[in-house]
């Protein structure tokens, strides 16, 4: 049977001449829905299962179909099925090579559904396995970002506002803002799975079907918790599309965010990480190079994965009820963006537990640029009681002493310091090292090397649990 008969005869009478070949090219997305084909096959046997038992199949019909349709699973993943164009996407290949391999029995099939809850059906769960990849994906981020905030929650490094030196830190800390992070993300994919567990199977066309299926029944072989409550919304929603966009941009965001610091991190000017050769190259003509080339794509890739949810965000703002042929572009920027994302996640992850910390470098960058200024301050407060404000006058005078005489704060000697408040005491250089700021941040969240290994012992059984 030629493919031009074949899709002659699933389209009928009316369309007996066959579709243009520019008509084929737009209309057909078999290049892309071929990924939906386990999807397509899982929910075509749920479906066939259902109908069998409230009777609307025999079950000799279903037993054919199940078998006809597994048979094409293996000759799929076996690399050995042949993908129709003229077959338009990925319901109608597997449908056509069903009535080929069982006959008659195969038209059965189709009885109360129609492509449009077809073909949502199989991008919810594709949508939803890969929620549950990106999953596990963070979680191991998390872990890898944990194992290093553990191993550096005492080492000193400066804390940035504005890309200049606020205050320090310790790189365990910093570790730990990322912990926070991905772990928002995570927070948003459970989050998109709980309100994505809805199968909109058994809506048919738009409005429903005559027949009395049971629609519990293929929600619940397929894995949701529930069927969709209403027919339009079934076939026409794609906001779990939208939604797996959202947090796919957003973590990517993070992602780019931690990248750029990486970047940053490995120059010769900060010198504070050093990734190893599986994560740089080198220079086609500067021998001494050595490009943060992973951290750069990861960086270059979130405006791929944002590109998409706009994109599809712009394909469902003029929708109407209910379903469009736009809808098809649903699929191409999910795939690609699920695919970006799950590379940027391994990326990261093997830089994080692969990069070399230079703490001394980090430890010497921590106390340029008067980062215990602040500490000065609070002393102030706390030790003369003077008004935060008036505190905050007094170490303004004392970094522009610092500074006219080229030396850090704690450089300067105490008659310089009494020049500016006569009642500051030699207690105040005890806050000036970096090491004692640090540890004096003990309030929750802070950056105190005792708080850090605190948070990270919560995260510990956090990620455990989840």
């Amino acid at each position: 049977m030629s493919d031009k008969k074949t899709s002659n005869q699933m389209w009928g009478g009316r369309f007996a001449s066959g579709p243009a070949a520019i008509m084929e090219a737009i209309n057909a997305s078999i290049s892309f829905d071929r990924k939906l084909y386990a999807q397509d096959i899982r929910g075509s046997i749920a479906h066939s299962e259902m109908l069998a038992q409230t009777g609307i199949i025999s079950a000799a019909d279903q037993e054919k179909i199940a078998h006809g349709l597994n048979t094409i699973l293996k000759e799929i993943e076996a690399g050995t099925f042949e993908f129709s164009t003229r077959l338009e996407d990925i319901h109608m290949n597997i449908e056509a090579r069903l009535a080929d391999l069982i006959g008659p029995a195969a038209g059965r099939l189709h009885t109360a559904r129609s492509r449009n809850d077809q073909v949502a059906v199989d991008l919810r769960l594709w949508v939803k396995d890969e929620c549950l990849r990106v999953a596990e994906a963070l979680k191991g981020l998390i872990e890898a970002l944990l194992a290093r905030a553990e191993e550096h929650a005492a080492t000193v490094m400066p804390g940035f506002t504005h890309m200049q030196a606020a205050q320090p830190v310790t790189f365990g800390h910093h570790c730990m803002a990322y912990v926070e992070m991905f772990a928002r993300d995570l927070s948003r994919v459970r989050d998109a799975i709980e309100r994505m567990d809805e199968s909109p199977l058994g809506a048919a066309a738009l409005a429903g079907t005559s027949f009395p299926i049971d629609r519990h029944k293929t929600a619940k072989a397929l894995g949701f918790r529930e069927p969709m409550r209403n027919s339009l919304d079934s076939v026409s929603d794609r906001d779990f599309a939208l939604e797996f966009l959202a947090l796919a941009a957003i973590c990517a965001t993070h992602l780019s965010r931690l990248a750029e610091e990486i970047i940053i991190w490995s120059t010769p000017q900060f010198g504070f990480i050093r990734l190893s050769d599986s994560f740089s190259t080198g220079s086609s003509i500067m021998p001494q190079k050595k490009n943060p080339d992973a951290a750069e794509l990861v960086r270059g890739k979130t405006g791929r994965v944002t590109g998409h949810l706009v994109g599809l965000l712009t394909v469902m703002k003029g929708m109407p009820l209910t379903y469009g042929k736009d809808m098809q572009e649903d699929k191409e920027s999910v795939f690609d963006a699920a695919e970006t994302l799950d590379l940027m996640l391994a990326a990261m992850t093997g830089m994080v537990s692969d990069m070399t910390v230079n703490s001394a470098a980090m430890k010497k960058a921590a106390g340029s640029g008067h980062a215990t200024a602040t500490d000065f301050a609070d002393w102030l407060v706390r030790t003369l009681g003077l008004p935060f404000r008036e505190a905050h006058h007094v170490t303004g005078r004392a970094v522009a002493l610092a500074e006219d005489k080229k030396v850090g704060l704690e450089k300067l000697s105490l008659e310089d310091l009494q020049s500016i408040n006569p009642g500051i005491t030699a207690d105040i250089f005890s806050v000036l090292a970096v090491q004692n700021s640090v540890k004096s941040r003990t309030s929750f969240g802070g950056t105190a090397p005792s708080e850090v290994r605190r948070q990270i012992r919560g995260w510990k059984k956090r990620i455990a649990k989840a």
